[in-house]
């Protein structure tokens, strides 16, 4: 198909008829997926609950490293960004280590 000898109104009903048909076809792909998903589950004695559920794996919560000297409330586990006050403490000049637990 050549596009360049389309008028511009038959480009735009084009990409609307596109645009309809992508659609289309992924609710039929999607339609198909899944039941060949099902059929698999089945195949090896599964349910699709057993399929979709997630092993939840409990993470136990990083302690804190470092301590505000005066506020015990504040704490930092040494991990990501920088609270406020760990980098107001070392721009003074003090070392990190000295907040350390």
């Amino acid at each position: 198909m050549d596009l360049s000898k389309l008028e511009f109104t038959a480009l735009v009903a084009l990409k609307a008829d596109v645009e309809n048909e992508i659609k289309r076809r992924e609710v039929e792909e999607k339609s198909k997926a899944k039941k060949q998903i099902i059929e698999l589950a089945r195949a090896y004695g599964l349910s699709v609950e057993d399929v979709l559920s997630k092993a939840v794996a409990v993470r136990k919560p990083v302690e804190a490293k470092y301590r505000h000297p005066s506020d015990s409330n504040l704490t930092w586990t040494g991990r990501g960004r920088k609270p406020a006050w760990v980098q107001a403490w070392i721009d003074s000049g003090k070392k990190l280590e000295a907040l350390a637990i």
